[in-house]
């Protein structure tokens, strides 16, 4: 659906905030100068804790590294304690937030409609969500398909106008040893893009995959996906700037 190939990073809560910032500056010197990110044939997106994110900020200053934040107040700016609100987020500097994690909906008990007013309040704000959708139990490809799409629609369900990166992430490939398969993974994401491209709100989304993800998958999906979406994987910068090599060979042949 994108020319473009993604590499998004949720460095979920592993890091504390010194371990981020080497983290950062490390990526900023080996992915940030990569010549398909600065000409944007990669685009490759950091989702870093809250509390990090202005040093991520400031870290990638200057690069083409876009800064995400991992979750989002469904409220607008008020009086709700404890919240971040997306106008918030984008003034700073955010381009993306992350919405409907397995770990959120299991962990923290959140639903679709949870997901679709989190999802409606980043479009509001200019922010792209980055939406994660994944069937709880391995199951063939046909059902996974209809199990994830029937997810995305209720996750977007009244949302405005705008695209949206779709994360793949199947949960029970979350954390495993390997992800799931390439047929499996190209059946699902081709219902996705399907369902995307059928709504004209959605023009210039893309769909990634998740789960297990790590160097070497990208160049086994091919067209299947639009990039990949890694976790600690990527905690090892250089096996991110590996994964972004793939993405730059990929976008050079023009998958």
């Amino acid at each position: 659906m994108t020319d473009t190939t993604i590499v998004a990073v949720s460095l979920k809560a592993y890091f504390g905030h010194a371990r981020a910032r080497e983290w950062m500056s490390e990526v900023a010197a080996l992915v940030g100068t990569h010549p398909a990110v600065t000409t944007g044939a990669v685009r490759v997106v950091v989702l870093p804790t809250y509390l990090q994110i202005p040093a991520a900020l400031e870290t990638f200053t200057g690069t083409a590294v876009q800064v995400g934040a991992q979750d989002v107040s469904a409220h607008p700016p008020g009086p709700y304690t404890g919240e971040v609100a997306a106008a918030e987020l984008a003034e700073i500097g955010v381009r993306v937030v992350e919405t409907g994690h397995a770990e959120r909906r299991r962990l923290f008990g959140e639903t679709d409609a949870d997901t679709a007013a989190k999802s409606a309040a980043a479009l509001t704000a200019g922010l792209t969500p980055l939406l994660c959708v994944g069937e709880p139990v391995q199951e063939g490809p046909a059902a996974a398909a209809a199990t994830v799409t029937a997810q995305l629609n209720a996750s977007l369900a009244d949302a405005p106008a705008g695209a949206v990166l779709v994360a793949y992430e199947p949960v029970w490939a979350i954390g495993a040893e390997s992800a799931a398969s390439g047929a499996h993974v190209a059946a699902v994401t081709a219902a996705l893009r399907r369902a995307l491209e059928s709504d004209p709100d959605r023009a210039g989304s893309a769909v990634v995959y998740g789960g297990a993800a790590g160097p070497g998958l990208l160049t086994e999906l091919g067209t299947a996906v639009d990039g990949v979406f890694l976790g600690r994987f990527a905690h090892d910068p250089t096996q991110l700037l590996s994964v972004v090599e793939e993405a730059a060979a990929r976008s050079a042949v023009g998958a």
